[in-house]
C-alpha cells in the first residue's frame, strides 16, 4: 500500500490548487507534502470572502489569466485540506 507522499509524488513541481475548510483558496507549485503541512512555492493566496467570487471561479479565472503571486512560500496545515488537483485538471463550464 502507498503512502501519501508516494501517492502525491507525480504533483511535486506542478501547478496545483488547494481548497480549504476557510474561504481561502490557494494555487501555487506543489514543493513538499510533509507530515504536517503541505508546502507551495510562488503562491498566490486568496480569501474569497474578500471579494464577489467563490473559489470556483476565482480558480476558473486564475487558470485563464494566470496566478498573481503574493508569497515566495506557504506551508498550509494538512488537517484544513479539502482537496488538491493540477490547476490544468480544473474544466471549465
Amino acid at each position: 500500500m502507498a503512502t501519501e507522499r508516494e501517492e502525491l509524488a507525480g504533483l511535486i513541481g506542478s501547478m496545483v490548487v488547494v481548497d480549504t475548510r476557510s474561504p481561502v483558496v490557494y494555487v501555487g507549485v506543489l514543493k513538499e507534502w510533509g507530515d504536517n503541512f503541505v508546502t507551495l512555492a510562488d503562491v498566490d493566496v486568496h480569501d474569497v470572502s474578500e471579494g464577489r467570487s467563490g473559489k470556483e471561479l476565482y480558480v476558473l479565472e486564475a487558470r485563464r489569466t494566470g496566478i498573481q503571486k503574493n508569497r515566495r512560500e506557504v506551508l498550509i496545515r494538512k488537517d484544513v485540506v479539502l482537496s488538491l488537483s493540477r490547476v490544468e485538471d480544473v474544466l471549465a463550464y
